[in-house]
């Protein structure tokens, strides 16, 4: 009783989901895991999060400095700080995944 009140459940549910259109999917089960990325789509991502770290970076720096009417102070500091999280963020892209 207990497998055919499963299975019976399931039916339903689909249809409900299909009725609804909230088909609600694992995303795990269609991303790739970190074994089957390929090497030029691991360098683009590695890129991206280092040009957009800096640029962040650079961006809230020229922003203080452009309101705060200083020199280059802020924008060499956040620049800094974007860079060193740029790397950071490919550092921990590049990790093999703990447990």
């Amino acid at each position: 009783m207990g497998e055919e009140s499963n299975e019976s459940f399931d039916r339903r549910l689909e249809a409900a989901e299909r009725r609804s259109g909230l088909k609600v999917e694992d995303p795990k089960a269609d991303a790739p895991s970190e074994a089957e990325q390929s090497l030029p789509a691991l360098a683009l991502r590695a890129g991206t999060e280092m040009i957009s770290a800096l640029v962040v970076g650079v961006a809230i720096g020229w922003g203080l400095d452009h309101w705060f009417h200083t020199r280059a102070i802020f924008l060499i500091l956040f620049a800094l700080l974007g860079g060193s999280a740029g790397v950071l963020n490919v550092w921990r892209l590049v990790q093999p995944p703990k447990g």
